[in-house]
């Protein structure tokens, strides 16, 4: 059979519409029954959240490249127009299942269990006077509404805050003809007002939209003109940050300017109460530069994200996902943490087993008088991480304390320069990086002296060092003193700081310079041991499949013989399935309760089995941007750990979407077999019931 052109864009999976099918199956989270009510909800809101993001990030990428080039530079062939295109169709879908499952499932289903988002015209006398008393109090101090007339410029719009425009006729004050202001919503001000229990009527939750509320007293911004209409809108604007490595002096500064501005780019989405009239629709468009494909009409509120605040507001543990307390594996009850590290290699499971023994190797190594050194990278964690205010003490009590603080991790930029100040204040050392490469690898280094000899320690993960997405978050995290991972471990941190060439490396490979190539010849040796007779297997774990060279290897793979399993929580731009190229593929998503985020690649080799986690992904930005590590899992119960654990996620038949040959994916059923859930195995296995 003649070898198929693997170059052709048939075969390629557009990196922004397989974005976008992820979101579909994150919405799918929100209409299962299965789920728990405020569960679902919250699936409802992070897809919105989403969706935001995409267009902040990758819509306004697109518009950007389109203003350049109308080529196509993808494997796709897709030109930036035909994306933006195929993206309106598909999020317009999207977003009016959206409101339809907020509409039509979750509201009534809300109600039915107390929980109920009261309507003006549900309003008793007594909510309405209320309402209106914390209309006085609450929201009409902060408000400045601006009446918009040739000497006023329209006003600027903060990206993704609640505004309304409102159609209004009249004399103002100064006897002129007034016909259209702006409400802005300040963003102190809260989204969802919970009515007090005496105006709830029987053991009932009741809330009000904000949006409500200023819709049904705006009159009393406007005294003496009429008002015919108030309508709701929020704009979408490009976040990401543009920083030129080669021409900053000093990236914090040139961070801290670009963030002051960051929140007034470029219109790139306009969201709108779905009965604007055309008229007004058509003007804010013309404010923000946008055209008709851009408009987004919605039955609801304009921001989905806000609704988050009802599972912290409300009690009801049964319409949430049962409690559970992270498992402590046995080496770390009451044992020094030194001393089992010493004695063997440990893997973590999060958020199944507990983040605590992460935190107090930190915590241990501030305050150990044999530590001489810490050394960690930090690319997103909490303004009050207990793991910082240990590498603070550190440096405090005299300790050498080094921290490559990653400041360009998106949308996290304000808190990290935060964090590097606290650190630099303290005494650490502090680096932000290499120019032009983002720090992405998770990475801690303790240099211990024991009985007159240097000892190191590291934890390597494959999630960022941040206590609450551990508990949110699914990632793995090794403990090792092994020496050859430790020198290792060693060379990367000295590279980062110094800038200068290291030894090559025993163990770990590194983006931007062994990675990729490693992974191609891991590859291509599962080749070369199908066509000597033997058998071939791989198994990669990863969030997102996009790296054209990487996918071509795996074509090829398929094509020798080697069976391939891919569990890709996210984008996935390779197409499975497809006879004579890509049959000896498989690829699933795993939805669930946690966020899949762990990155594990399985080979065969032959029989040798070799397991790596890895901080990377499998795209460009990862392989060439970025610096990564992959590490080898070298302790063997680990490593069987490991792969029953990918065995699982492959079984799971409950929560698993199957991507077929044409790009759309496929939700997994038991049918006639015994039901398998991979995150609720790992639960009942590793965690402690609460």
């Amino acid at each position: 059979m003649d070898t198929p052109n693997l170059g052709l864009p048939d075969y390629y999976v557009n990196r922004e519409l397989a974005q976008l099918e992820f979101n579909a199956r994150v919405l799918h989270q929100a209409k299962d029954e299965s789920v728990p009510l405020l569960e679902r909800l919250k699936f409802l809101c992070i897809c919105s959240t989403n969706l935001d993001e995409f267009f902040e990030i990758r819509v306004s990428g697109l518009k950007q490249r389109l203003e350049i080039s109308s080529a196509a530079v993808g494997r796709d062939n897709l030109s930036p127009a035909e994306v933006l295109r195929r993206i309106f169709e598909r999020t317009t879908e999207l977003v009016a299942e959206q409101y339809r499952v907020l509409n039509e499932e979750l509201i009534p289903a809300l109600r039915d269990s107390g929980i109920r988002f009261l309507r003006r015209d549900e309003w008793t006398p007594e909510q309405r006077q209320w309402l209106q008393d914390y209309f006085h109090a609450e929201v009409e101090p902060v408000l400045s509404p601006t009446a918009l007339d040739p000497t006023r410029p329209f006003p600027r719009i903060l990206n993704k805050s609640l505004n309304f425009i409102v159609d209004l006729h009249g004399r103002d004050a100064f006897g002129r003809q007034c016909r259209r202001a702006i409400v802005q919503a300040p963003r102190s001000l809260p989204r969802l007002i919970p009515l007090p229990a005496e105006l709830g009527g029987s053991g009932e939750t009741d809330f009000v939209f904000l949006s409500s509320i200023i819709h049904a007293f705006v009159d009393e911004l406007f005294t003496g003109m009429s008002i015919d209409g108030c309508y709701q809108f929020r704009v979408t604007r490009n976040s990401d940050l543009y920083i030129d490595d080669e021409e900053v002096d000093d990236l914090m500064r040139a961070l801290e300017g670009e963030l002051s501005d960051s929140g007034y780019g470029a219109a790139v989405r306009l969201e709108m109460a779905h009965d604007c009239p055309g008229e007004l629709a058509d003007y804010l468009l013309e404010q923000f530069y946008l055209g008709t494909s851009d408009l987004y009409r919605v039955e609801g509120p304009v921001n989905l994200n806000r609704l988050l605040a009802v599972s912290d507001l409300v009690s009801g543990d049964d319409l949430k996902y049962p409690p559970f307390t992270p498992g402590l594996p046995k080496q770390f009850v009451k044992s020094n943490i030194f001393e089992v590290i010493a004695k063997e290699d440990v893997l973590l499971h999060h958020p199944y087993e507990s983040f605590a023994p992460v935190i107090d190797l930190v915590h241990r190594a501030s305050g150990d008088p044999n530590v001489l050194a810490i050394k960690q990278t930090l690319y997103r964690t909490t303004p009050d991480s207990p793991i910082v205010a240990s590498l603070v003490a550190a440096a405090r009590a005299g300790k050498e304390v080094t921290v490559m603080i990653e400041l360009r991790a998106r949308f996290d930029e304000a808190a990290n320069i935060e964090l590097a100040n606290k650190l630099q204040e303290a005494g650490a050392h502090t680096v932000y990086g290499v120019v032009g490469y983002k720090t992405h690898c998770k990475m801690v280094l303790i240099v211990r002296r024991e009985s007159g000899k240097i000892r190191r320690y590291v934890h390597l993960g494959t999630g960022n060092y941040h206590p609450k997405t551990a508990r949110a978050y699914s990632d793995y995290g090794l403990f090792s003193a092994d020496e050859k991972l430790t020198e290792d471990v060693h060379e990367v941190f000295m590279q980062i700081t110094s800038l200068t060439k290291t030894a090559p490396l025993n163990l770990l490979h590194q983006s931007p310079f062994t990675l990729h190539d490693g992974l191609l010849q891991l590859i291509k040796r599962e080749i070369r041991n199908v066509a000597a007779g033997g058998t071939g297997h791989i198994i990669a774990k990863i969030n997102a499949l996009v790296e054209p060279e990487i996918i071509r290897a795996l074509y090829e793979a398929s094509l020798s013989g080697v069976h391939v399993d891919l569990i890709v929580r996210g984008v996935c731009c390779l197409r499975p399935g497809i006879p004579g190229l890509s049959e000896n593929i498989r690829v699933r998503s795993i939805i669930g309760r946690f966020l899949e985020h762990s990155r594990c690649y399985y080979f065969h080799n032959d029989g040798d089995e070799e397991v790596y986690c890895a901080s990377a992904d499998w795209m460009d930005r990862n392989f060439f941007r970025r610096i990564e590590i992959m590490f080898p899992i070298r302790n063997p119960q680990i490593k069987q750990r490991l792969i029953g654990d990918l065995d699982l996620y492959l079984a799971d038949n409950t929560q698993a979407w199957q991507l077929r040959p044409n790009g759309e994916y496929e939700l997994v059923t038991p049918g006639m077999d015994a039901p398998v859930c991979a995150q609720s195995s790992l639960l009942g296995r590793l965690a402690e019931s609460a």
